[in-house]
């Protein structure tokens, strides 16, 4: 072991001393630099991922927000459309003129059927019309899709006044007839509900075509056609026929057995008594003042509704019984549209092809008896007849203008 002089130890204790006191204040100083710049390193990192974050969540905002405009413009300008059917109409011409008021050009609208049934039981009490009125007749078509007789009715009302004659279609919600522009045919849909066979909403539908009818105050006598209806006379001798009769067509006789009488529901007294109650066919006619007063009823409508349920069929019996208590002066008590229940059973007999023959339309035409016409007899009492298969169409067309001159 070496020893080193006193002074040596001094020296080099001295500079050990003044090294230690130099490196602690180089450290710290190049320990705080980089402190301070990892610091704002991470302090421009977080600002820029804040700000990064903070402009795709306005981005993403911007692109939905811009989505869910274009989505909600075009539900708008959808329903806009389905409500008025045609939205720059009003624009074009003054929707408020006399001309539009009288006889609607467009079917669809937005009313409900209360707001419907309101406007169409509108009535003017000044007899004189401030326009020239042509008395019409509204075929009102109650199907549940396609006509399957269109090419035998456009023969029918070919060449045909149009000012004499409207058609109003009832079908299924969603069905669209696809029919070319030139057919009598052609945007003659209304607003439509689901209608159930043998429930009020047969009644429903009635009453929705003949107020859609009763909007154009030209229309005079509303008749109900169904899909497997057929006219077996021309529109000349159908409409002279229906516009000339002082009376409506609509069958409303007392049956006293279980399929009439025994459908009764004693709920519906006082108002309705068994004595009143009355069954007919569904495919009526009736003049414009008897269509006005059943659009209009309320009260023995909701009778029906509350307590008119299967096996009772409110279509047989609502307006036939309606009839019976308050206008049956105004009634010849009888349908215009041929049928076959000699089958019985719920349904009528069908015809299709093979049963289409000259003697048998000339049968239906002509069958041997009279009925009331303006209180005399005559031997013209169908003017249309069912149910009719679509197989039947070629055969009716091919005898159509030999047998039913049409």
């Amino acid at each position: 072991m070496i020893l080193q002089p006193e002074s040596q130890k001094m020296r080099n204790r001295g500079e050990k001393e003044d090294l230690e006191g130099k490196l602690p204040v180089s450290v710290t100083r190049d320990s705080s630099v980089s402190l301070l710049r990892v610091l704002a390193t991470l302090i421009v990192f977080v600002i820029g991922v804040v700000i990064g974050l903070t402009s795709s969540s306005h981005i993403d905002r911007y692109f939905t927000f811009q989505a869910e405009q274009i989505i909600a413009n075009n539900a708008l300008a959808d329903t806009v459309s389905k409500e008025s059917g045609n939205c720059s109409v009003c624009e074009k011409e003054d929707c408020l003129s006399m001309d539009s008021f009288v006889r609607p050009k467009i079917l669809i609208h937005g009313m409900s059927d209360e707001e419907l049934f309101w406007r169409a039981s509108l009535e003017p009490y000044k007899k004189e019309f401030p326009f020239k009125r042509v008395p019409k007749v509204a075929f009102m078509f109650l199907t549940r899709g396609q006509l399957p007789f269109i090419p035998l009715w456009e023969r029918f009302f070919q060449g045909q006044d149009v000012n004499k004659y409207s058609i109003y279609m009832h079908a299924l919600p969603g069905y669209v007839l696809s029919i070319s522009n030139t057919s009598v045919f052609y945007k003659r849909q209304i607003p439509s509900q689901r209608v159930e066979w043998g429930s009020v909403t047969l009644v429903d539908a009635e009453k929705r075509l003949m107020a859609n009818a009763l909007l154009d105050f030209s229309n005079e006598r509303f008749v109900l056609l169904s899909e497997s209806c057929i006219p077996v006379y021309n529109f000349s001798t159908v409409y002279k026929y229906l516009i000339g009769s002082i009376h409506s067509f609509v069958e409303s006789y007392d049956d006293p057995s279980r399929y009439g009488r025994g459908r009764y529901n004693r709920h519906m007294k006082p108002d309705i008594k068994l004595p009143d109650w009355r069954k007919g066919s569904q495919w009526f006619e009736m003049n414009r003042t008897l269509a006005v007063r059943v659009v209009s009823d309320t009260k023995y409508y909701d009778i029906f509704r509350r307590f008119c349920k299967p096996a009772c069929y409110p279509d047989e019996h609502y307006i036939p019984t309606f009839i019976r208590l308050f206008h049956g002066p105004l009634n010849a008590n009888r349908t215009v549209t041929y049928v076959d229940w000699s089958l019985g059973g719920p349904h009528p007999a069908a015809f299709s092809a093979v049963n289409i023959t000259e003697g048998f339309l000339q049968l239906i035409r002509n069958n041997g008896t009279a009925c009331a016409y303006n209180s005399e007899k005559t031997h013209v009492c169908y003017l249309f007849a069912r149910k009719f298969n679509p197989s039947a169409l070629e055969p009716l067309l091919n005898l159509s203008s030999k047998v039913m001159e049409y």
